[in-house]
């Protein structure tokens, strides 16, 4: 298979992802798993390639920490890896020196009539980037390889009318599992996630002290998170395990509490306030402020008179 030149090369089937690591073809055309016992040649994987299909890795050792708080130190049973079709993966990102020991591949359209169809988009790991992985404890490992056998089994039965039911819900327990694993690391995180979240402040307090919401306008999710080193899934995520709310929320929320101390502490007009906020409509500005406070600005600011 001839690799693109400009840009990542698109993996769009799982039978082409099979033909490139030089395995037969999968049972199934919708879903496969890769177990330990099948020896891949990763050389053949495209340095930076898009899959058409959702990709569950384990891995036994894992190559990278956490961007932020290098000195923090997780589980090293090794992890879970998601991704999301149209994701662009890189072969750093994957840490291709360590092959996965478990390789869950999914074609969105085995999901097709069932609920999992529209609820796996609210798993937000599958957009965490690489750095992010799901480090496990023994247990959790345990757990996870069980699960990864009971769809390894399942899948080489004899196929009958329950057979998708029961891979189906093999894959929620999965990812319920995942999901769970995830928001026990948010804790074991805490202090470096406490860390991150006074970072954020001050960036966000520079972001409106100076020029940039003038001339940038108010703060992205975005622009955060590649501050912070981290995707913006996963900086929400933290939020929402330390305050309730996800990034945008937070913005909000800082951005009101910046607009309140103008309006109590200056002779800025409400228009004047919106501009250094980096709003280009007043409006916007006071219906946001409203919304999040029950008043207007200016009934914010007169009630200082």
């Amino acid at each position: 298979m001839k690799k693109e030149e400009n840009g990542p090369q698109k993996i769009a089937s799982l039978s082409e992802a099979y033909r490139t690591f030089g395995l037969p073809q999968p049972q199934h055309p919708l879903i496969g798993l890769i177990s330990p016992n099948i020896q891949i040649d990763l050389a053949k994987l495209p340095q930076n390639h898009v899959l058409g299909f959702y990709k569950i890795s384990y891995k036994p050792r894992l190559g990278g920490k956490l961007k932020y708080g290098q000195s923090y130190y997780d589980f090293d049973e090794g992890g879970l890896l998601f991704a999301s079709p149209g994701q662009i993966i890189g072969s750093n990102d994957n840490d291709a020196s360590v092959c996965s020991e478990y390789t869950l591949l999914i074609h969105p359209d085995f999901f097709l009539g069932y609920p999992l169809s529209k609820n796996i988009k609210q798993y937000g790991f599958f957009s965490y980037s690489t750095n992010e992985t799901l480090h496990l404890s023994e247990y959790e490992k345990t757990t996870i390889i069980e699960i990864f056998k009971m769809i390894e089994n399942e899948l080489n039965s004899r196929i009958d009318d329950l057979s998708q039911d029961l891979v189906i819900s093999q894959i929620e327990l999965l990812l319920t599992y995942a999901n769970r694993f995830y928001k026990r690391q948010f804790i074991t995180r805490k202090a470096v996630n406490n860390d991150l979240l006074q970072k954020l402040d001050e960036i966000l307090e520079s972001y409106f002290a100076g020029e940039r919401a003038v001339s940038h306008g108010i703060p992205t999710v975005q622009y955060l998170s590649e501050k912070l080193n981290i995707s913006p899934s996963y900086l929400s995520d933290i939020l929402r395990s330390l305050t309730g709310q996800n990034a945008q929320q937070h913005i909000h929320h800082k951005l009101i509490e910046i607009a309140k101390e103008k309006l109590s502490t200056t002779n800025l007009s409400v228009s004047e306030v919106a501009y250094e906020l980096g709003f280009e409509h007043s409006q916007s500005f006071s219906k946001l402020f409203k919304t999040k406070t029950s008043l207007s600005p200016l009934e914010f600011k007169r009630s200082f008179n």
